[in-house]
């Protein structure tokens, strides 16, 4: 596969850029051009194989650098936290949406892609109030209409060496581990199944293996399908 990894720099993928190098794919990482660890990430990508761009998040500059680097798969692996919007600004709709619809339509100009994956969350669901989901609810229909092949990933949490620390995100998936054992012991193992957490190299893996399966195009993998 020839990978343009948007989101490379995240925990899930800074893990697919490595494990797709690994595998002998040609990738490109994307990194934000404002990013003041560019240097670091362009060293620490380059020194994994995959080539860097920091084409900037226009229409424009996505478009050309789908155009030069003529991916055949693009991963979307987008998303924001609090702390970053009360620091940077943005919401989840004008960043985890604006930006994955840009990439979507940079795609459709680009032509030639023969899947794009979106990373998004388990709990998506029409109607949702959860600001964070509905971005991805947004997101998974602008996609689904694009005419691009695709396929939606939806994991529930996941676990990882993160940049900055989500006390929150660990502790929650450490309760609902928790809770989620025990309805595999009474039974409730589809449950268990959809809602345990994962980690960001077991999700790589499992994105990577779903991007080149011809059954999941135009699919949804929820949970229990992204465990390598």
């Amino acid at each position: 596969m020839q990978i343009f990894v948007a989101g490379a720099t995240g925990l899930t993928g800074r893990a697919v850029v490595a494990q797709a190098c690994a595998a002998g794919h040609a990738v490109v990482a994307h990194v934000r051009p404002d990013s003041g660890r560019l240097g670091e990430w362009t060293t620490r990508f380059e020194g994994l194989g995959a080539t860097v761009s920091s084409a900037p998040w226009s229409p424009e500059g996505m478009a050309a650098a789908l155009a030069q680097h003529r991916p055949s798969h693009v991963f979307s692996l987008l998303g924001t936290t609090r702390k970053r919007m009360a620091r940077e600004g943005g919401d989840y709709q004008s960043v985890d949406f604006g930006l994955t619809r840009l990439l979507i339509d940079a795609a459709v100009a680009a032509g030639g892609i023969e899947r794009f994956v979106y990373l998004s969350a388990e709990g998506v669901k029409p109607g949702t109030r959860n600001a964070y989901l509905k971005a991805r609810v947004d997101a998974e229909a602008h996609l689904a209409a694009s005419g691009l092949p695709w396929t939606a990933a939806r994991p529930s949490f996941i676990l990882g060496d993160r940049d900055e620390a989500r006390a929150g995100e660990r502790y929650g998936a450490a309760l609902a581990d928790g809770a989620l054992g025990l309805a595999g012991l009474l039974g409730g193992r589809r449950l268990r199944a959809r809602y345990q957490s994962t980690t960001n190299e077991i999700l790589a893996a499992a994105l990577l293996r779903i991007a080149a399966d011809p059954a999941c195009v135009d699919q949804v993998v929820r949970s229990e399908g992204l465990r390598a």
